[in-house]
């Protein structure tokens, strides 16, 4: 594989209804460039995947959402699914843990309605994004540029529109995550 993430942390926040493929293709592509990876959630023990609007399978939590800190993460994944960013943009702790990696220049990977969460955390505005469509609005309004393409790459901000752009994401996350200096502070 060209890239390798040996060495490297990345957390994946996801609440209730994220789309299931949105976080198993990605994490599979990590997994595979040899980086370890986390579930944060607000959810205890497990959190549910939905296939589009039908509930799928639970994965569990690695990370309650209350003891995670975006110091022990070298970068960040955002699944998508229309439910988990909405609730995700509503909890504090949520929010506060997203801000913590534009705050330290650390990468973030956002696919489909996840950039609802970014439009909450404050950091789109001036920059690049694309989305699932029904987003472009409220990332306009939120100060962002909106495209139509499979992904972009804004600083250390990637975002994709949907679920049949996952070959692209996976490519342009691990560039982008493969870049990023490892962060030793807290292990």
């Amino acid at each position: 594989m060209a890239h390798r993430l040996d060495g490297k942390h990345i957390a994946i926040l996801v609440a209730e209804g994220f789309e299931r493929v949105e976080l198993v293709e990605p994490r599979q592509a990590l997994l595979d460039a040899g980086a370890s990876v986390a579930i944060v959630s607000p959810e205890k023990d497990s959190v549910a995947a939905f296939n589009h609007h039908d509930r799928a399978d639970d994965f569990p939590v690695d990370v309650p959402l209350d003891a995670a800190n975006a110091n022990d993460y070298d970068a960040l994944l955002l699944p998508g699914g229309a439910l988990n960013p909405d609730s995700l943009r509503m909890l504090p702790a949520a929010v506060s843990f997203v801000k913590g990696f534009f705050k330290e220049a650390k990468p973030v990977a956002a696919i489909c309605h996840a950039p609802w969460t970014l439009i909450e955390a404050g950091v789109v505005r001036g920059r690049t994004l694309t989305s699932w469509p029904s987003l472009q609005t409220d990332l306009k309004n939120a100060g962002a540029m909106w495209v139509d393409r499979e992904a972009v790459v804004d600083g250390q901000l990637l975002t994709s529109r949907n679920p049949d752009d996952i070959p692209a994401f996976n490519e342009r996350m691990l560039d982008l995550f493969a870049a990023a200096k490892t962060d030793t502070r807290t292990r």
